[in-house]
């Protein structure tokens, strides 16, 4: 094992420093560690990592925040329960490090934490390194650099470090471990219990010294200007040229948190109305507004209440609640074109009857309607109702990029249930809150993941009215201070429970509102700092409301904490989709936010899920069914309305909306052409059954891009091109640097004119013939079907638009072409996919694949593994292929075999008999929708083999050894293996 990884770090070390072109294992070589989540690459996730897979670890850095060991409590709770151990020193230089976060480490069992004294600040502390002691492989992963445990250092500041790998005989792994060692054993170096008091009375002192100096520098309130930031300066810009234009109506589309009352008013300001009306379905959000508009326009401009308590018409800025302002009574007291400008806010609840009623009778110059959510489930098109001008979107992800929003820290944690039982838990949902077990184990939960600042001051969401009554009756029994709020409460008893959770701690404050249908939306509690979600996401929409409860900066909120308890419901797969603010309904895009979301997520941000919840997770992705009419039917519905025309294939696309894959997948639709003729009434084109046919066929065979070769050919056709194969081979030599043979030609041939496919695909798509030999000549050119398919102006701009996409679908997807193939490391393929793609005469079904497949033409040996398998599996069949490392893997061969089996000498000798032996590995086959595997490049038969007897029958397999020519991405291999 040591000669191996001797031999590995050789490699790595000769990609790193001599040519970066020679193959090594990227776990082993050395690397640069930077923070940019475009490039998917954070300090933090690569801390996270090493923690996660180390046996032992010592970390020296000068200064530990809250903030800095947030982020790592999963990984940490994890180690403590393996027994890892770990020793963490850091020092009182500069007092820096935060008690909390001290007193935090020195909780874990297996943690031991000491401080390095210097010497009242005169001798400094600048060490910033990681050591992590890897017993299996006797090696030592050691990060040095620039980062210290805080938030910025670890996700967003500009930080260099390095990672290496060293054998424990090496001279650097040696001399760190002696330096730290070192530091550790020195007299200067005290153990938590001697210095944490006298470290804790400093800390605070000098805190209290440096409130006192900012308080002293204050600006005075009139002096005090308020600046927009970049998302209300671009609005602003906006509505300015649309008023320019003679619009009317405009939207603002913007996440909860980023300023869009502000915003409204900044560019109401600028357009400076005399009378303007503010409307909002709640009397404390319209206090809460109002109050807003007096911080940008001064006191000269009066502004005035009409709701259940207050009835100021008089004033020139009126804010009032829709359900007053809907009472013909009320609105009747005003003239239609009384108000410049109307402000509604939340404005996807306008389809109500009180909303329209409001709009019927007010005639402004201009309507600006503000939401962070325009979708709708019940049909109405709140875009049509401001004539589809957006002034301006940013959803949560770009509100993270442009840094509008407060960092969160979420942890999806296991339900209850199954934290207590690690079984498979039918659906149900959050009940029994009144169980002490379970309000124990919430509460260690919200004890364990903390917040940021002196206290907490929380919001919980329960499913129904009496789970937040019972919860918060509970948790009161357990010493804390609750209130469970539902809609019943009355706006005096709200607005009580808001100032008793952000107020100062005296006697009577809260620590937790409970709610369930009240403050998703619109109330501004900037002071939360912690969020617990106890009820199954339903909606994406709803999540991300419920979130940005506590997304919203306020001084002295470093971040905030979300906490979602996540249980075996069957679409806990919104989760990471909300997350993300992905609506593409790509199952591999779940799965990579499940895998790598910290790597990609904007800003200081941070989302984890513990092991069970990644499990659940996972399963739920796997049988759920993307491509359902409903799913299909509420995004197409949503993007039109948007656009206010049907949309384009790149419109999908252009728009963030769901995948046109998953339309074609339907086996109701199988085109985007049979999806608009039986769901959209505006549409009314008809074309025959051949025409059709091919439709279907070139969106569920080639609109994925994963080849380019029929697109080429089918491109020329559309442009008249008369030799079609002669302008394949020219683009595929000159543009694409892709290789042209005989072989070639065949199989494209095969695959245009029918002649490819095997088993059903054969007779599923008899009818599309796109290119046929001349009989006369022999020359290959344009099948009479489908010149007679050209013939309907429709069908060729339904055809153009498809391949069209597929150009895009593949420069976006498939153009990182590996080792002079078409084949695209981890891209995923099906096994008709693979066929084609290794230019193969024809394709084989799955069971004559049977787990590899040698084709003698092409010289081409795929290998296809299934890494789990079901439970049910035959023994015969149940191979036990296995990666015993990033760069190598055993995989057996079929059954009744032996060594001297011809596919097993084939497989054997590929190397010298020039065959080409390609990886390609799923998961499992629980996912019904997809029968796609990873391709993971090429591999090589090592010469080691095994011969075995398959496990509960007498049949002979081979175990055959290969080294993998490039190693696996080190995400995706934990997600195969683990």
């Amino acid at each position: 094992m040591e000669k191996k990884l001797i031999n590995q770090l050789e490699f790595g070390i000769r990609t790193s420093f001599i040519n970066r072109e020679i193959t090594s294992d990227p776990f082993l070589r050395p690397q640069l560690i930077s923070n940019d989540y475009k490039q998917g690459k954070k300090m933090l996730t690569a801390l996270t990592e090493e923690l996660s897979k180390c046996d032992e670890f010592y970390i020296s850095v000068a200064f530990i925040s809250m903030g800095g060991i947030t982020p790592l409590l999963l990984v940490l709770k994890e180690l403590e329960q393996r027994g890892v151990k770990g020793k963490i020193l850091t020092t009182d230089y500069l007092t820096f490090s935060d008690p909390k976060a001290l007193e935090k480490l020195h909780a874990f069992k297996n943690l031991e934490i000491k401080m390095y004294l210097s010497n009242n600040d005169k001798e400094g502390f600048h060490t910033k390194g990681y050591i992590f002691k890897n017993q299996e492989q006797n090696a030592l992963r050691i990060i040095i650099g620039s980062s210290n445990i805080t938030l910025n250092a670890l996700t967003i500041n500009k930080e260099w470090n390095t990672k290496i790998v060293s054998n424990n005989h090496g001279e650097y792994a040696v001399t760190i471990l002696d330096e730290f060692h070192k530091l550790w054993n020195s007299s200067q170096a005290k153990p938590f219990d001697e210095f944490f008091d006298d470290y804790e009375k400093k800390y605070w002192m000098v805190q209290d010294q440096k409130a006192l100096v900012r308080t002293s520098k204050l600006p005075r309130l009139d002096n005090y200007k308020l600046e927009p930031n970049t998302m209300q300066v671009q609005f602003t810009q906006s509505i300015q040229k649309l008023v320019q234009e003679n619009e009317r109506k405009a939207l603002l589309i913007s996440a909860t948190g980023t300023g869009k009352t502000f915003a409204s008013a900044f560019a109401i300001r600028d357009l400076n109305p005399k009378r303007m009306l503010f409307l909002v379905h709640r009397e404390q959000i319209a206090r809460q507004a109002r109050e807003s508009y007096q911080r940008v326009f001064g006191d000269h401009i009066g502004m005035g209440l009409i709701s259940g308590s207050s009835k100021d018409t008089q004033s020139p800025f009126i804010f009032s609640t829709m359900q007053m302002m809907a009472k013909r009574e009320i609105h009747s007291m005003f003239h239609p074109n009384e108000f410049d400008v109307i402000v509604i806010d939340e404005v996807h609840r306008a389809g109500s009857t009180s909303y329209q009623t409001i709009m019927d009778y007010f005639k402004p110059r201009f309507y600006l309607g503000m939401t962070a959510s325009p979708e709708r489930m019940d049909g109405f098109d709140i875009y049509q109702m401001f004539d589809h001008n957006i002034a301006h979107e940013i959803r949560l992800q770009e509100a993270l990029e442009e840094d509008l929003l407060c960092p969160f820290h979420y942890f999806g944690i296991t339900e209850f249930q199954e934290a207590e039982a690690q079984i498979n838990y039918e659906f149900r949902d959050f009940l029994d809150l009144d169980q002490d077990k379970r309000v124990q184990y919430i509460i260690d939960k919200l004890e364990y993941f903390g917040f940021s600042g002196d206290r907490v001051k929380g919001l919980i969401f329960c499913s129904t009215k009496e789970d937040a009554t019972a919860l918060s009756d509970q948790l009161n029994k357990k010493g804390y201070q609750t209130l469970a709020l539902t809609g019943n409460d009355s706006q005096e008893d709200r607005l009580d429970a808001i100032e008793r959770l952000t107020g100062d701690a005296g006697e009577n404050h809260l620590d937790y509102i409970i709610t369930v249908d009240i403050f998703n939306e619109g109330v501004d509690i900037p002071e939360i700092n912690q969020v617990v979600m106890l009820r199954p996401t339903q909606s994406p929409i709803i999540f991300v409301q419920q979130l940005g409860r506590g997304l919203r900066k306020y001084q002295d909120k470093e971040y905030v904490v979300i906490i979602d308890f996540i249980g075996n419901y069957n679409n806990n797969y919104l989760i990471p989709m909300a997350l993300f603010g992905d609506r593409s309904y790509n199952k591999d895009n779940v799965r990579r936010f499940i895998r790598e979301g910290n790597k990609v997520i904007p800003g200081s941000s941070s989302i984890h899920f513990d092991e069970i919840t990644k499990k659940r997770i996972y399963e739920t992705i796997d049988s759920a069914n993307f491509s359902e009419s409903k799913i299909i039917k509420q995004a197409y519905q949503q993007l039109k309305f948007k656009l206010g025309r049907i949309p384009t294939l790149m419109d999908f696309e252009e728009h963030g909306s769901i995948d046109v894959l998953r339309i074609f997948e339907n086996k109701t639709y199988r085109s985007y052409y049979g999806f608009l003729i039986k769901c959209e009434t505006e549409y009314h084109e008809r074309l025959d059954s051949v025409q059709i046919n091919m439709l279907e066929f070139i969106s569920q065979k080639l609109a994925s891009g994963k080849r380019i070769h029929e697109l080429i050919v089918l491109k020329s056709i559309l442009e008249g091109i008369s030799d079609p194969m002669h302008f394949l081979e020219d683009q595929l030599v000159s543009k694409y640097s892709l290789p042209y043979t005989n072989n070639t030609e065949r199989n494209v041939m095969n695959y245009l004119s029918g002649e490819f496919f095997a088993g059903t695909g054969k007779d599923t798509f008899k009818q599309s013939i796109f290119l046929q030999k001349n009989s006369i000549t022999g020359r290959i050119e344009i099948s009479d079907q489908m010149e007679t398919a050209l013939k309907s102006d429709e069908f060729r701009r339904l055809a153009q638009e498809l391949i069209d996409y597929g150009f895009f679908r593949n420069q976006m997807e498939y153009s990182n072409y590996y080792k002079n193939t078409p084949l695209n490391l981890y891209a995923k393929y099906t096994y008709e996919d693979v066929c084609r793609i290794l230019e193969w005469e024809k394709a084989e079904v799955a069971q004559n694949i049977g787990g590899y497949k040698f084709d003698r033409e092409t010289k081409t040996f795929p290998v296809f593994i299934n890494y789990l398998k079901e439970n049910d599996i035959a023994d015969s069949i149940n191979y036990e292929d296995r990666f015993l490392s990033t760069g190598s893997l055993i995989a057996l061969s079929k059954s009744r075999r032996t060594i001297d089996s011809n596919d097993v000498k084939t497989l054997l000798t590929a190397d010298q008999m020039g065959v080409r032996v390609e990886l390609f590995v799923r998961k499992n086959k629980d996912d019904k929708a997809s029968k796609e595997f990873y391709y993971l490049g090429r591999i090589h038969a090592t010469g080691q083999t095994e011969s075995i007897i398959m496990p509960n029958t007498n049949q002979n397999a081979v175990e055959i050894y290969y080294q993998l020519e490039t190693p696996v991405r080190e995400d995706l291999y934990e997600y195969i293996v683990n």
